[in-house]
């Protein structure tokens, strides 16, 4: 219970100055992160979290769960169409070949732990999430076209990526048992996918059905709507877990089948499951503070700092440029774009189910989880939350050094 007392103390503290530390790019995920680290360093911290425990895996799984469904509904649909072709470059060309790329990097950095756990290093922290430069959404410097792009990759890409998450985290358990339990592992892996899926489009599209036509007919309120729009992604989580499958995809899957419905609800009907989701999110960022104090006290793997950074860089810069050639883009929009690829919530949660699921039976394959995705995640803290400032006044800049170019062309003196 201090854990609780102590993470909402920090949050409320932070709500109390954030407009003074956003001049230094003191987040709220970055103030939850240090409060973390402070609070559970040293032989007798203050804070003591287990996150080994069936119930601190079902707790991540159900935040996890809420914030899938709300990256699903909040992809505009007007973005959607109008950067297609963007988009579909950078989700169906660059995103698999990042994971390929880091799977790679994991074979070559561990080639003791195999190819599924190269792979599962790879799915564990390709996902891209702003909340590190979440300030640049709101950064008028940068077009709102290529912030708009940011937002629907970001939201898109952890609910792509969590079948292959879930496919490599069951070959890294089933590695070195019998030959048949590989392909048996993979088998129910699928089979759960199947589950979540039906799960996901049972609650869905009825829900969404349901309470479009309720609001429409004047049978119900705005904060009725709220409350029942929040419980759509646990029903989805629920129903997933009786049938077999997995929560937090049939709670992705929820959301894009709602997606459609909540258009025309009332004005911020989303509002109370996406702060719900922020309000959880945030309490994973302060377990992310301990999981920093873990990495740096235990037996460190020097090696999950030349991947991190290799993830954060060469892995993501490379196949989104080489996606996007031929897209029209202007390089300085193609080298943004590649840059701002932060890594955050998703690996962290991603990264903790691993870590949970492998460490009773392959301690060893938990322990470099969780160094990769912390050195990811809190590399990205640095790099992301640093540079996104001095890269948007130099895209500014370069903008109005090109557009002053192109009215002296058109109006030659």
């Amino acid at each position: 219970m201090i854990a609780l007392v102590v993470s909402m103390g920090t949050l409320f503290a932070w709500a109390l100055v954030a407009g003074r530390l956003a001049r230094w790019s003191v987040t709220a995920p970055v103030a939850m992160t240090a409060a973390g680290v402070a609070l559970t360093a040293g032989p007798h911290p203050l804070v003591r979290i287990s996150l080994t425990t069936s119930d601190a895996e079902r707790a991540v799984e159900i935040i996890l769960a809420v914030l899938l469904f709300t990256d699903a509904t909040d992809v505009p649909a007007r973005v959607v169409r109008e950067q297609r072709r963007v988009l579909t470059r950078l989700l169906v060309l660059a995103l698999p070949m990042t994971l390929a790329a880091g799977t790679l990097l994991g074979r070559l950095l561990f080639p003791s732990g195999g190819w599924w756990l190269a792979a599962l290093f790879a799915s564990v922290t390709v996902p891209v999430d702003l909340a590190p430069a979440a300030e640049l959404i709101r950064d008028s410097r940068l077009p709102s076209w290529l912030r708009a792009v940011l937002t629907v990759e970001s939201g898109l890409n952890d609910g792509i990526v969590a079948p292959v998450f879930l496919l490599c985290l069951a070959g890294v358990e089933a590695r070195g048992a019998a030959s048949g339990s590989v392909g048996d592992a993979l088998r129910s892996a699928v089979g759960a996918l199947l589950w979540a899926v039906l799960a996901g489009v049972l609650v869905g599209k009825p829900g969404g059905l349901l309470l479009r036509r309720s609001w429409l007919a004047g049978w119900t309120r705005p904060a009725a709507v709220r409350l029942g729009i929040l419980a759509l992604p646990l029903m989805a989580y629920g129903l997933a877990i009786v049938l077999g499958g997995s929560g937090f995809i049939a709670a992705f899957v929820a959301g894009l089948c709602f997606a459609p419905d909540s258009r025309a609800l009332p004005p911020k009907a989303l509002r109370l499951v996406e702060d719900t989701g922020t309000l959880l999110s945030l309490a994973l960022w302060f377990v992310f503070g301990e999981l920093v104090t873990q990495a740096f006290t235990g037996d460190f793997d020097g090696r999950v700092v030349a991947y991190g950074a290799l993830a954060l860089t060469v892995f993501r810069i490379v196949p989104v440029l080489l996606s996007l050639a031929g897209s029209g883009l202007g390089r300085g929009d193609r080298l943004l774009l590649a840059w701002l690829g932060p890594r955050g919530l998703a690996t962290i949660v991603f990264g903790l189910l691993a870590f949970v699921t492998l460490a009773p039976a392959h301690p060893h394959a938990a322990d470099l989880i969780g160094q990769v995705m912390t050195m990811t995640v809190l590399m990205s803290l640095l790099l992301h939350g640093l540079t996104y400032g001095p890269l948007a006044a130099w895209y500014a800049s370069a903008r109005q050094r090109a557009d002053g170019c192109q009215r002296r062309a058109g109006n030659p003196s």
